[in-house]
Parts: structure tokens; sequence; C-alpha cells
């Protein structure tokens, strides 16, 4: 093999390592994030001087689609789009109810104790998700319990 079959070998097998794990960080939530301060502007372009989408609150869950230098595009439960300046977002995971009335019991099991319920759009604290269809979240009253994983998105 000369030189450049020895580098388009290795660029085959980065591409092809690239396309392995990229799934994998997606489908372990790794690209969920959450604004991390109050009254934060989300814009419809990467800069400042562009449109001003709608304000979020801190804690509020979002999900990473593009990073270009300084800016997020994310993406919230509704499925809207919006640009973010990077140093506004928190690795700190937060989830969203998405059903009318959740259910969080004691245990990752419907017939432990309920713990309390929560309405739709209710923000949680995302604590972890260790049991397969269950998310371990806590309220900001303190509560926490398991939910169903799907009841909430940002998970």
């Amino acid at each position: 093999m000369n030189r450049f079959e020895v580098r388009g070998f290795f660029l085959g097998i980065s591409l092809i390592s690239i396309l392995v794990i990229w799934p994998h960080k997606t489908m372990a939530g790794m690209d969920f994030f959450s604004i991390a301060e109050n009254a934060t502007i989300m814009y419809d372009a990467p800069s400042v001087k562009s449109g001003k989408l709608f304000v979020a609150s801190s804690n509020f869950p979002v999900e990473a689609v593009v990073n270009v230098e300084g800016w997020t595009k994310v993406r919230d439960s509704s499925g809207s789009l919006a640009w973010v300046e990077k140093k506004a977002l928190s690795e700190q995971r937060f989830v969203i109810v998405t059903v009318p009335m959740a259910d969080i019991y004691q245990l990752a099991d419907e017939t432990s104790e309920l713990v309390f319920q929560a309405q739709k759009s209710v923000v949680m604290e995302w604590l972890n998700s260790d049991i397969p269809g269950w998310i371990k979240v806590r309220h900001r009253d303190g509560q926490s319990g398991y939910i169903k994983a799907n009841q909430v998105w940002g998970a």
C-alpha cells in the first residue's frame, strides 16, 4: 500500500467509528441539556442581532441539535427549534411531563406506593435512568421517585 491508500484506509476506519459511536451517544441522552439561567433568550439564528423567538426559564430541558462557535441549536419538547448561546446551557438534566397527569412512584413499579403526581408541563430534575422504561426524578419541592419514561421528554 502506498501512503495515500493508508490514509484512505484510516480515514474510512475513522468515519465508520464515528457512525458507530454517534447513535449510541444520542440514544444515551448525552445531547440533552437544560437552560442554566432564568429569562434566557432563544433566537432564530446564531446571533444576538437575529430575531428573538421566546424566553426560556431556568431548568427548561432542551436537546442539542447543532453546535456552532458559541451557539447551540436546540429542540424543545414541542419540537420547536431555536438558537441559544452555548454559555446559557447547563449539563444538569431536567425532564418535562408530556401527559395530562403523570404518576411518580416510590419504586420503578406501578404497584409500589404513589409518591406524587405531576401535571403536563411540570419540569423535574432527571436523576438517573438505570431501570429500562423508568426514570428517577426529583420535583423542585424535594419529592423524588420513579416515572415512566414515556410520560416525560428530555430523557
